[in-house]
């Protein structure tokens, strides 16, 4: 048996795709699966999702769907991006969202929520809410609203799973069929 034949041909080619793998998976992008309903109907229960990852937070933009981590839950989460370094977000008309003093359209939200809240996001932190504003539990709820750039893992990209969702997140009305 020649086994720098078999190293040549099998291992070393194996090894170099693992590694390949690994590197892609650290350094570009990875998949998740969604746990809870706070971003219905736009991403529901068992969606499967490519994120890639971010390292340069200044080119996030409100409405982005975002991965990250949440210190205070102790969990990565998948939320939309309302509030950059300086924003006043102020929530209040019925859930009407106000950026800056201008009234955003928000038409990802299907189920809106009743609230009178207001933010003023610090530099370096970030403010997300989820889609299903009625049940997400968001920044409008934790004890520190605030997301640490350095906490953004990565942004998300498409839906892989289901089969019959695969492509384009799809919002608000159309999202439900």
């Amino acid at each position: 048996m020649n086994y720098k034949k078999i190293l040549s041909d099998w291992v070393f080619p194996i090894v170099a795709a693992v590694i390949i793998a690994t590197l892609i998976r650290l350094l570009l992008f990875y998949q998740i699966k969604v746990p809870s309903e706070s971003m219905y109907p736009t991403i529901k229960i068992g969606d499967k999702i490519v994120v890639t990852r971010v390292y340069n937070k200044a080119k996030l933009k409100r409405g982005d769907l975002i991965v990250f981590k949440s210190d205070e839950l102790k969990l990565t989460l998948i939320k939309r991006l309302i509030g950059v370094p300086g924003d006043e977000v102020i929530i209040k008309d019925k859930g009407q969202v106000f950026i800056n003093g201008i009234a955003i359209q928000e038409p990802y939200v299907v189920n809106k929520e009743d609230l009178d809240i207001k933010f003023k996001v610090p530099q370096n932190k970030y403010l997300f809410f989820g889609d299903n504003r009625a049940s997400s539990n968001d920044a409008r709820r934790w004890e520190n609203p605030y997301i640490d750039s350095k906490d953004i893992k990565g942004k998300a990209r498409f839906v892989t799973y289901p089969i019959k969702r695969f492509g384009k997140f799809v919002i608000g009305k159309d999202a439900l069929n």
